[in-house]
């Protein structure tokens, strides 16, 4: 069973929190989602859960593959060091599963579109 776990960095604003989290259910909800059996939120710092948490969730609900999807614009600390630590503990922990990290979301050809895309809306002032 594939489970894609979505991580962000993490917010004091719980509000920011709650868009992560709702944008996995959205994920999770659309069709081409279908290989995996969950798409779940977790969170590198400030919010839970935590990334060994989100991993041990889908562990828990047997997961045989878990796909880390770093939701993060460019490889900085974050994606390149801290992540891939907090993987590689469950990683070890778990060597019969396979636990990946997808490339992060910045490095996604389809950004560039969206950007522009996105910059052509009418202004949206979050609350």
């Amino acid at each position: 069973m594939r489970h894609l776990l979505i991580v962000a960095h993490g917010s004091r604003r719980e509000a920011s929190n709650d868009e992560v989290r709702r944008l996995a259910a959205r994920i999770a909800g659309m069709p081409e989602a279908a290989e995996f059996a969950t798409v779940q939120a977790a969170f590198l710092e400030l919010a839970e859960p935590s990334i060994p948490d989100g991993i041990q969730r889908c562990i828990d609900e047997g997961a045989t593959q878990v796909t880390v999807f770093p939701y993060f614009l460019s490889a900085g600390r974050h994606v390149v060091s801290d992540i891939p630590a907090e993987v590689a503990v469950k990683q070890q922990a778990y060597p019969h599963l396979d636990i990946r990290i997808a490339p992060w979301l910045g490095s996604a050809e389809a950004v560039a579109g969206l950007i522009l895309q996105t910059a052509q809306l009418p202004e949206n002032t979050p609350s």
